[in-house]
């Protein structure tokens, strides 16, 4: 390959990954055409980017970017996986296309600089909480010792308004209430 060739790839490499922090690597060695005709459309449906890479090029675009863990997954052919709400909605929907693929290779994973290496790796982190996931279940924790305080403030109220009430219902009957003892 001819280095303006090259030069114009990793300018293609950069601009297409500007701004990308989190990532995926698989293979695609394998896959018929069709297969990876429709994990591409069914990935961009959900966001979600798949670009075939040549290793020594990425391994210079990754250079000096939150990417550069990656470089130990760039053996082999390789495609790089991006964009989604997050990496983990990324690895959620590939694992749930290898397992309709059996040639589609998990290579690894990047998410706030931690690495996740191969398949149990990426499954590790599809299970991972999404930002919004997890902002759910802080408030949620956050919440809850408010809820059961006021549970707890109503409770005794509560009680005491049924025995006012029927206190009040056996006078409005002309009923004698009988002294607690």
């Amino acid at each position: 390959m001819s280095k303006p060739v090259k030069e114009m790839l990793m300018r293609d490499y950069s601009s297409i990954l500007e701004g990308v922090e989190d990532a995926l690597i698989v293979s695609v060695r394998g896959i018929d055409a069709n297969e990876t005709n429709d994990l591409r459309m069914d990935l961009a449906k959900q966001n979600v980017k798949v670009t075939v890479i040549r290793n020594s090029l990425a391994r210079k675009a990754f250079e000096d970017t939150s990417l550069s863990g990656l470089d130990e997954f760039l053996a082999g052919p390789s495609a790089i996986a991006f964009g989604g709400e997050s990496v983990v909605d990324v690895a959620r929907a590939l694992v749930e296309w290898a397992k309709k693929i059996d040639q589609l290779e998990l290579k690894g994973a990047i998410l706030d600089g931690q690495v996740f290496s191969g398949e149990a790796g990426v499954v590790e982190l599809s299970k991972y909480p999404t930002r919004d996931e997890a902002i759910a279940k802080a408030v949620t924790l956050v919440l809850s010792p408010a809820q059961k305080l006021v549970g707890a403030a109503k409770g005794p109220g509560s009680a005491l308004a049924s025995i006012v009430k029927a206190i009040e219902e056996k006078l409005e009957k002309g009923e004698t209430i009988a002294k607690a003892g």
